[in-house]
């Protein structure tokens, strides 16, 4: 079987006849293990090219084995013509736009994804607002009405066709955020906890635009040719169980539901303790659910989650990718990945082996490859 038949077996009622194996945030992944994964310059990934486009992700794709890859939304064929790269020594490119005659300074990414300075990262806004106008102020535009045919007329798909053609035993997908956690990139942590305890109507207005943003990004996700969304939702399990119900599980039961409307399947990563509200999560109705592993003073047992589950979605599994894919030996290794793939034939065999957070700079890609590899081999037996 390949792997794109295995996921899509996973997500049946029927279950995997062998269990499909794929990592999360890959994207963090390929970052952190540029160098080793592809000899292409690191800001090929900003190229209008799609033939260098194709070659780096044909590198990559290839190397880390796993059972799907990341596809999305290119730039339309004008932006192809008119944007070019123009390097500014090793670590720093200038993308320009001929025709906008505009200019972006894009910096090599650093390993790890922290600034030079080492500096704690996050959003915070000047004045957390307090009004209907003010939060507007804060919010992206709406955006219009999806487009398929212009979609395709603009040929945004091209580069995400042209990979699915390239991999076809391979599943495509892509990611978006939950209309909750897209407040943080709006109103960073202390305005997003603010308002949820103060500004309930403040907070619906602005999960509702998020809402229709992730909708719209879903579906052109899915006309490039993506047949699973990966919803993150972070931060969430710092607001009440009634708070989470209230301001959580509606929006993403509509997102849910677009997805589906519009021919794909979700998978909901809720990152944080969901032992409170797990039956909240449930109630969503997502078509996977996936945990982040044990840690944070809080233990995620997959045989628990499956146990609770008991084949009312997929399941995806939750190897710890920081206290364990690092430092575990092959021995170890493969008991974990046969510990976590018996307790998916449990969950009605509707079971994807997976990390629960993405890989750490440290972990070298021989080991990634061979977690890929022994899961591969005990799938195919169990």
């Amino acid at each position: 079987m390949t792997g794109k038949e295995k996921i899509i077996q996973a997500f049946s009622e029927k279950g995997a006849d062998q269990f499909p194996v794929v990592i999360c945030y890959e994207g963090i992944f390929i970052r952190d293990h540029w160098d080793k994964l592809t000899n292409q310059p690191w800001y090929t990934i900003y190229s209008p090219d799609i033939e260098e486009q194709i070659k780096w992700n044909l590198d990559v794709i290839t190397k880390i084995k796993q059972d799907w890859f990341y596809v999305f939304p290119f730039y339309s064929k004008k932006e192809r013509k008119n944007i070019k790269i123009i390097e500014k020594g090793e670590d720093k490119i200038v993308l320009f736009d001929i025709d906008k005659k505009n200019k972006k300074e894009i910096k090599k990414p650093k390993i790890g994804g922290w600034s030079l300075s080492g500096q704690i990262q996050s959003i915070k806004i000047e004045k957390i607002p307090e009004t209907l106008l003010e939060i507007e102020k804060l919010l992206p535009e709406k955006p219009e009405k999806f487009d398929k045919e212009e979609f395709f007329k603009e040929g945004r798909h091209d580069l995400a066709e042209k990979l699915i053609k390239t991999f076809p035993d391979k599943m495509p997908f892509s990611h978006i955020a939950s209309p909750l956690w897209g407040l943080y990139g709006i109103l960073g942590f202390e305005g997003m906890m603010i308002l949820i305890a103060t500004k309930p109507k403040l907070i619906d207005y602005a999960c509702e635009r998020i809402l229709e943003i992730s909708i719209s990004q879903s579906q052109q996700c899915i006309a490039c040719g993506a047949q699973l969304l990966w919803i993150e939702e972070c931060f969430t399990d710092m607001i009440s169980p009634k708070a989470f119900e209230r301001f959580n599980v509606p929006y993403m039961k509509k997102l849910v539901e677009a997805i589906r409307d519009a021919g794909g399947k979700s998978i909901y990563y809720y990152c944080g303790n969901p032992w409170d509200r797990f039956d909240k999560i449930l109630d969503i109705g997502a078509d996977a659910i996936s945990f982040e592993e044990s840690k944070k003073n809080f233990k995620i047992d997959i045989e628990k989650v499956v146990d609770i589950v008991n084949g009312k979605c997929t399941v995806f599994g939750n190897l710890d990718a920081i206290n364990f894919l690092p430092f575990a030996d092959e021995k170890q290794l493969r008991n974990e990945i046969e510990r976590q793939l018996r307790a998916g034939i449990k969950n009605k065999r509707k079971f994807v082996m997976s990390l629960g957070s993405p890989v750490t700079p440290d972990t070298p890609l021989e080991k990634v490859q061979l977690y890929c590899e022994i899961t591969r081999e005990i799938g195919e037996k169990l």
